[in-house]
């Protein structure tokens, strides 16, 4: 099966436009941008596609081995930019995705031409004088809750994910888009998320890249959002105002109005 067909690939905008690439994190699918993406639509070749495992994947194509780190889900990432013969595409990846885009632009960096990075986080875990939101602990218990009772998981943790306890409807949809998951790749794909380190990866970006950090994010707090930018040969950050870990959801407007600012800046040659 072609990576096209395996990802459940979605093409919109012109066909000479400049290709530019959205990429969901844990639990989601595509639909997640469906508030962002279409506002490129017409200037930018659009795609959207769905991590195997997710959303509309081929779930058949699951290798547990391949996607117990982010490299694996990356080297998908560069077979589809491939496979649709893309070049100086523009990488938005949300929560995960922006590690996965990062390690996308490394290892095929004649590919792309920006990172947009919206709510990352390199690693998770508290190390040090890093600062990741987590101790061992906490993670360990996130995981064993997650495996011992996946959707009591997704109902509760949904809604501190996206945040926003103003507008349950955010957090209820969450929780749908992660209760659609098959409960075994949710739980390796959460081990492979939360227990991941790319801290040692951000240098070797050399696109141009933007760091979305929103506010109040209980997955990836303001520190992490600083590391990132700092860490990343001159990325620009951007602190939103939205809340929570989903502004492609709970702030389409100002998470567009970013990205377009991003996109006007001149690169120095």
């Amino acid at each position: 099966m072609s990576a096209i067909a395996r990802h459940g690939v979605s093409l919109s905008g012109p066909e000479d436009g400049q290709p530019m690439m959205f990429a969901h994190g844990f639990g989601c699918d595509q639909s997640m941008w469906r508030y962002v993406a279409p506002a490129f639509a017409d200037r930018y070749r659009v795609i959207t596609f769905d991590h195997v495992g997710s959303g509309g994947s081929d779930v058949s194509a699951y290798d547990p081995d391949k996607y117990s780190t982010n490299a694996g889900y990356a080297a998908d990432v560069v077979e589809i930019v491939r496979e649709l013969d893309l070049h100086d595409v523009v990488f938005v990846g949300h929560s995960v995705s922006s590690m996965i885009g990062a390690l996308a632009v490394i290892e095929a960096p004649e590919r792309f031409d920006r990172l947009v990075m919206v709510s990352p986080s390199p690693r998770y875990i508290d190390d040090g004088d890093y600062t990741g939101g987590f101790s061992p602990e906490d993670i360990d218990e996130l995981l064993e809750s997650l495996s011992s009772n996946f959707l009591g998981w997704s109902a509760a943790m949904a809604p501190v994910i996206v945040g926003n306890p103003d507008r349950p409807a955010l957090g209820e949809e969450l929780t749908a888009s992660f209760c659609r998951m098959d409960p075994d790749i949710a739980r390796r794909f959460a081990t492979t998320t939360f227990l991941s380190d790319n801290r040692a990866d951000l240098p070797m970006v050399g696109v141009p890249t933007l760091v979305l950090q929103c506010s109040r994010d209980a997955i990836a707090p303001a520190a992490v959002g600083r590391y990132v930018a700092d860490t990343i040969p001159g990325a620009t950050l951007v602190q939103l105002d939205a809340t929570g870990h989903c502004p492609n959801l709970s702030a389409p407007e100002e998470t567009i109005t970013a990205i377009e600012g991003f996109l006007r800046q001149r690169v120095a040659p």
